[in-house]
């Protein structure tokens, strides 16, 4: 006998996406253990590229933001609020010097947030349809692990990077902690030790976006793409940057500035700048590798 199809209520699906969620998760722990390991094996080609090619990238990656705008915006809109979110905490416990590295300190795990945009645009590029849940569909991929282990290492640069900041704030403005906002935004902006914090900071951040560039570029799309391992990804990224210094260059500021210009105001803006450079990033790792 012919049933009827079962139409599944909020609280049903949603008992679904969890179970469905957890058991990514544990497929995920259970894999990172070969995450160095290539498993793919043919292996990566870097291209030359230009400057066009980053234009198109963009183009592109502007193209699947157009197509699917509601589902990425709805998404990237829990970037902001987080970032809202942790500013006030930090504000209230005392931790306004690392308010700034915080924020700053995005562009070294934005990689990461980026993995659910770049299934998107993979999944367009194929001519599936997609939504704002096809982005969790990377916790399925047999990739998961090597994403995993790739994720906390970017999060280990983070918090290496809040360490040497706090540092910087102690050798120049500390020990002691700022008693106001006006206090702290004086002493940094008008002393010898603020304008010493500002540029040292400026150089250490740098170098820390520098090598965060430098291994996950294409990182993360290629592991989507081809379950290659950490290793050979890493690898594959360094090649990237190495044969095309001038356009990844420009590319870090591309990105560096896009990130600027989203916390304006008060992180808004990175419900729209994220997803773009998010979609762009896969189409430049379609510019940079092939097989």
């Amino acid at each position: 006998m012919a049933t009827q199809p079962h139409v599944r209520n909020p609280i049903e699906w949603g008992w679904e996406t969890i179970k469905e969620t957890g058991h990514a998760l544990g497929s995920a722990a259970n894999t990172m253990d070969g995450a160095w390991e290539a498993h793919d094996l043919a292996p990566p080609v870097v291209r030359k590229i230009g400057i066009a090619d980053l234009k198109h990238a963009l183009a592109e990656g502007a193209r699947d933001f157009e197509a699917c705008r509601t589902d990425v915006i709805f998404l990237c809109l829990l970037y902001p609020i987080a970032g809202i979110i942790i500013s006030r905490v930090a504000f209230n416990y005392g931790l306004l010097p690392l308010i700034f590295p915080l924020i700053a300190g995005f562009a070294l795990i934005a990689p990461l947030f980026g993995v659910g945009l770049y299934e998107m645009s993979r999944r367009r590029e194929q001519g599936v349809a997609i939504g704002w849940a096809d982005a969790f569909a990377v916790l399925s991929s047999p990739a998961i692990g090597s994403v995993v282990v790739m994720g906390l290492l970017l999060l280990a640069l983070f918090a290496l990077w809040l360490f040497a900041a706090s540092f910087i704030y102690t050798l120049t403005l500390g020990p002691d902690l700022p008693i106001s906002a006006t206090n702290f935004a004086r002493d940094v902006l008008t002393t010898p030790q603020g304008w010493t914090m500002i540029v040292v900071g400026m150089g250490v951040g740098f170098l820390f976006a520098l090598v965060v560039l430098v291994i996950s570029v294409v990182s993360f799309p290629l592991l989507l793409d081809r379950n290659v391992g950490v290793y050979c990804a890493a690898a594959t990224s360094l090649k990237a940057v190495r044969m095309n210094p001038g356009p990844m260059a420009v590319w870090g500021l591309i990105i560096a500035a896009g990130l600027v210009i989203g916390t304006i105001p008060l992180l808004v803006g990175l419900a729209i700048v994220l997803p773009i450079l998010g979609h762009a990033t896969w189409h430049l790792y379609r510019k940079v590798v092939t097989y």
